[in-house]
């Protein structure tokens, strides 16, 4: 049987880490918390499962924390949690067969990540494989200072084991910061983390995040570096920033980039609602029906459901039709995100 260490870093957790250390610490051989400046009770939660406990001086770069609790594991295997995740019953007794029948030539184990649409999360699907159990003599390296991964090809094993993602609150506010503090020091984030950053922006963004972000996704859709599928995902982002600006002559130079490479949902809703602001309701109706109904979303899974039919319904209230109001309203009431398993 092989044995795990468990490594953790938090930070004003006291609310809900001993509910994932219940959930864990008994199919575990060693616990490691690496604080990075709770002024709360965390510590002291911690200490009831374990004297490994370590300061870390937050850096802005959750890779560089996770690569210092790796640091301190001595077990063959690493797995590695965040506070606000829950193994039930079915999935423990899963965890437990996988620590006794384990091939030795796996180097990192992948289970499903639940749960993510109930917390507007920056992901478009409820499930998702992510690695979580590491072998600990390879050399593993946290990249990226926020939504970290580790940089590997190592032989990877997919498991059917599933963590409940239960988070206590968004935490949307913290993520944008970070990625406005690396883009404004010049980093250029790569294709997944420049997607993760758009995303976020539309499922949870507000109106000053996207004005914070629109110089950095101007400058994108200028970057000859960039594929096409970011350049477009970039001139969303611009497009929404200039909207909410007021900037008529910038949404449609960004809009008009989208159309011309098929479109999305995320952008016929901005058309919509550009179309709404200035009381061209036919115009708004027409838009808000492509989101619906004949684009795909690229960001927001919302964008293709639920919002659309909220704006059809606004076209049909102003336009006193009611009746038809209320059918859009029932569809957005009962449309439910069910997109394709990311697998």
């Amino acid at each position: 049987m092989i044995t795990v260490s468990l490594c953790m870093i938090v930070k004003n957790e006291e609310k809900i880490l001993a509910r994932c250390l219940d959930s864990i610490a008994d199919l575990v051989d060693e616990i490691i918390i690496v604080d990075t400046g709770s002024v709360d009770g965390t510590k002291r939660v911690a200490a009831k499962y374990t004297d490994r406990i370590y300061d870390f001086t937050w850096i802005g770069d959750f890779a560089a924390a996770r690569n210092f609790a790796f640091s301190k594991a001595e077990m063959d295997y690493i797995y590695s949690a965040d506070a606000d995740e829950v193994l039930d019953e079915n999935n423990r007794w899963a965890f437990r067969q996988l620590k006794e029948t384990l091939l030795p030539e796996i180097d990192i184990v992948q289970m499903y990540y639940t749960n993510q649409l109930a917390h507007g999360t920056i992901y478009n699907y409820d499930r998702e494989l992510r690695p979580k159990l590491f072998k600990r003599l390879r050399t593993f390296q946290w990249r990226g200072a926020i939504h970290e991964q580790v940089g590997l090809e190592p032989v990877i094993y997919d498991s059917d084991i599933e963590i409940c993602h239960m988070p206590e609150n968004n935490h949307k506010d913290r993520d944008l910061a970070a990625f406005l503090r690396q883009t404004e020091k010049g980093c250029r984030l790569d294709k997944r983390l420049h997607n993760i950053y758009a995303k976020e922006l539309f499922i949870s963004g507000e109106d000053k995040d996207f004005i914070a972000a629109r110089p950095f996704f101007q400058a994108s859709c200028k970057d000859e570096g960039r594929s096409l599928d970011e350049i477009k995902e970039a001139a969303c982002v611009a497009a929404r920033a200039a909207r909410i600006c007021g900037d008529a002559e910038d949404f449609f130079k960004f809009a008009m980039k989208v159309v011309a490479s098929e479109g999305c949902s995320e952008i016929c809703c901005e058309l919509g609602e550009y179309y709404l602001q200035k009381q061209d309701i036919d115009e708004a109706a027409v838009w808000f029906y492509n989101a619906a109904y004949e684009t795909e979303s690229i960001l927001n899974i919302h964008s293709g459901g639920d919002i659309p039919f909220l704006g059809l319904a606004q076209c049909c209230r102003r336009t006193g039709n009611d009746t038809q109001a209320r059918e859009y309203e029932k569809l957005a009431a009962e449309w439910e995100a069910v997109p394709k398993n990311p697998e």
